[in-house]
């Protein structure tokens, strides 16, 4: 308890970083994923051939090389500066959007073809057919895989300690300068990951609960 009590400096900031870190990376995955999600089913050749190949890009890189692209490379074209947060939220949106892709495209797919037809038959395009008809139906079927790959979007931003970020990854190396047990500082570090994690399991249930009442 002593190292939790001594290093609350530590602990409450960096771990409001990581939640930071998964909030905004959480929204920007959820809109990117689901355009993507709509590229690959578009009745455009070029927009699917476009949405296929990012997802398999990404999803085949591993993300430790995303944010080196981001933080190293990215810097010497000179284009925009990032700071080390915002490149460790492009990195984890970038690579997060291509797994949230293939969830939302796999819910799409459990929607009647049937209804996608009779809403173009009603005069609908395809941008509110997709928004009105299909995503609507298609969320609610995908709620736990979703909330999967959003856990895993929380426990890939320990990555972004290695990377310059002061989150919750980096206490490790903050307790082994101050003379602090760091496999104890670490057990609290993996409670924090668990009480957030109980939060999302929690907040999953309360929706599909909710939702499947709905329908």
């Amino acid at each position: 308890m002593n190292v939790l009590l001594d290093n609350l400096d530590l602990y409450g900031p960096f771990f409001l970083t990581t939640i930071e870190l998964f909030l905004l990376a959480g929204v920007a995955s959820l809109i990117f994923g689901t355009f993507l999600a709509m590229l690959r089913v578009s009745p455009v050749p070029v927009f699917r051939v476009v949405g296929t190949v990012y997802v398999t890009i990404v999803r085949n890189t591993p993300l430790t090389l995303v944010f080196a692209f981001l933080v190293f490379a990215y810097p010497l074209l000179e284009i925009l500066q990032l700071s080390y947060f915002t490149a460790a939220v492009v990195s984890l949106t970038l690579y997060t959007s291509a797994f949230i892709c293939e969830v939302v495209r796999s819910g799409i797919n459990t929607v009647p073809v049937g209804q996608a037809e009779a809403a173009r038959a009603l005069g609908l395009n395809f941008t509110q057919v997709i928004g009105q008809i299909v995503l609507p139906q298609a969320v609610r079927s995908v709620v736990p895989p979703l909330m999967s790959t959003l856990i895993a979007l929380l426990k890939n931003t320990t990555i972004a300690a290695g990377f310059s970020v002061a989150e919750a990854g980096a206490i490790r190396q903050y307790l082994s300068e101050r003379g602090y047990n760091q496999l104890v500082g670490l057990l609290w570090v993996a409670l924090g990951f668990i009480i957030v994690v109980t939060i999302l399991s929690l907040l999953q249930r309360s929706l599909e609960k909710r939702w499947k009442v709905a329908r």
